[in-house]
């Protein structure tokens, strides 16, 4: 299979989000093509970017004009207007994009998004809800799920594990998370093995289901 990760984008709405996301992927050295019917919106990121459009990603016509079904990858980033979102995403499957990813603003939204033929459904406002939830409730420093039920987080050792090879720990056993990397006070990040042993000052990243990194990072 060939690899599609350097293809063009097409963006589809210029809010916070998706501007934000089309000038990274041009950073990247991505080629975008960001389209939003607001044409302030478009006008400030003229030059910004490979190409913006004023375009109603509602209107079927107006988007192969523009060209998007020569796009293989799509990212459906508009806001509020559910209606848009839902119909533009459609429009994007009639027209055979591959890899179409929407925004979502509620799970209910996510729900129809996935019915009508996005193939990644994102909600960024919960999803960084979320993640403060537990960073503000724990130790953790930093929270990421990557599936429905298992996370990474990013801590500090508890007591009863510093000092003691996490080979000897039986911390897995115990808690059900692995150590993947350690980083010391004036050091990189480095993976963690069976003779790493933590010191008071160190931050660890683990990986386990939710409620054992949410158990482990509630300890003293």
């Amino acid at each position: 299979m060939a690899d599609r990760r350097n293809d063009p984008v097409v963006v589809v709405g210029l809010g916070r989000f998706g501007s934000s996301l089309a000038l990274e992927l041009f950073r990247r050295g991505t080629e975008v093509l960001a389209i939003d019917s607001r044409p302030k919106l478009v006008q400030s990121l003229a030059g910004k970017l490979t190409h913006v459009v004023v375009a109603d990603s509602t209107d079927i016509e107006a988007l192969r004009q523009i060209g998007v079904p020569d796009f293989y990858r799509a990212v459906v980033a508009i806001g509020t207007d559910l209606e848009s979102s839902i119909l533009t995403t459609s429009l994007l499957v009639e027209l055979g994009i591959e890899d179409i990813w929407a925004k979502a603003v509620s799970r209910e939204h996510g729900r129809i998004l996935e019915r009508v033929g996005a193939h990644h459904v994102i909600l960024p406002e919960h999803d960084m809800g979320e993640r403060l939830a537990h960073m503000l409730n724990g130790r953790m420093l930093d929270y990421m799920e990557i599936g429905e039920n298992y996370a990474l987080a990013k801590t500090r050792p508890p007591r009863e594990y510093v000092g003691v090879p996490l080979g000897e720990s039986n911390l897995r056993r115990k808690y059900g998370v692995t150590v993947v990397c350690v980083k010391g006070p004036y050091d990189e990040f480095t993976y963690a093995d069976a003779g790493t042993v933590l010191g008071y000052g160190d931050v660890i990243v683990i990986a386990g289901t939710i409620e054992q990194v949410e158990r482990f990072t509630e300890l003293p």
